[in-house]
């Protein structure tokens, strides 16, 4: 049976009706002074709930693996003198012992805290308590620098950021962190990569 190039256009012309009909469109006539025809849009949005968090290297809202390594050492004429140390140069994401920190949340309060699993050790019975190291925080971004949770050992510490408007918490700071050096300690390297109780662990969390 052959089929003529007209009722392949008719047949095409019947499918796009039921599409045409999903758009709103009004047509008027007349004479009357003013005639108006007017057709309607809606619009929709959908957010996800997110929850980032920074400290040290990464950029925003990427996850990154690394974990910054921050390094003091104390020069022989003045263990225990009171006199600060400052971190080496290649501490931190951004040197001498200064890391980049942010915390991005969509959905109210964000709950910001510090854990660490004890004083500093140096695998000999050694320690030196996290009291010693001082957190300076600095404003980056932000009109209101993100806090930093005071170290404590073998404990977590706990502040709660606040939005500012909404729902919405945006902080971020750099922190620099120094050794007080304020007593005469035994000799070794306390803490380490992942050893010693050396790590800090940041979590930040969200209802």
């Amino acid at each position: 049976m052959r089929i003529s190039t007209k009722t392949l256009l008719a047949a095409a012309v019947l499918a796009v009706v039921p599409m045409m009909a999903n758009a709103e469109s009004t047509y008027t006539t007349g004479t009357g002074t003013p005639i108006t025809a007017s057709a309607r849009l809606d619009f929709q949005i959908t957010v996800p709930k997110i929850l980032f968090l920074r400290v040290g290297t990464g950029a925003d809202f990427t996850t990154n693996a690394a974990v910054n390594l921050i390094s003091f050492n104390v020069p022989a004429a003045n263990v225990g003198d009171g006199s600060p140390v400052a971190a080496t140069a290649g501490s931190g994401d951004v040197g001498n012992g200064t890391v980049t920190a942010k915390v991005v949340g969509n959905n109210g309060n964000v709950t910001f805290t510090s854990t660490t699993l004890g004083a500093l050790g140096n695998g000999a019975g050694d320690t030196i308590s996290y009291g010693q190291i001082g957190t300076a925080v600095a404003a980056l971004t932000s009109p209101t620098a993100l806090p930093h949770p005071a170290l404590v050992d073998g404990a977590t510490s706990t502040l709660t950021l606040t939005p500012v408007t909404g729902k919405v918490v945006n902080r971020d700071a750099r922190w620099t962190y120094t050794y007080a050096n304020s007593a005469v300690a035994a000799p070794g390297t306390y803490g380490g990569v992942g050893v010693n109780n050396g790590r800090v662990t940041y979590t930040a969390s969200m209802p």
